[in-house]
């Protein structure tokens, strides 16, 4: 996903889901980032894909389920870069 950086804090936040496996890879974003002189922050989510597990994943729509609310979140500002898989 793109990226735009916060020019009044200069702190680079990180959108990521919560789960442990995006956190981790997150994780190893803001290391490196860390390791240029970059500071960043990580910014959680909790996506559609994550809430409705009580439906099979065709049922509640195949496309964005774990990457819409970090695209919306692009979108208006709120954080600066995502980490996802796709």
């Amino acid at each position: 996903m793109a990226s735009r950086p916060k020019p009044d804090s200069g702190v680079l936040r990180i959108g990521t889901r919560a789960s442990e496996l995006a956190l981790r890879q997150a994780r190893l974003v803001e290391a490196a980032l860390l390791a240029r002189g970059i500071a960043s922050e990580l910014v959680t989510f909790k996506t559609t894909g994550d809430k409705k597990l009580d439906q099979p994943l065709t049922e509640i729509g195949a496309k964005g389920l774990f990457t819409r609310e970090l695209e919306v979140a692009l979108s208006k500002s709120k954080i600066d870069c995502a980490v996802c898989i796709r």
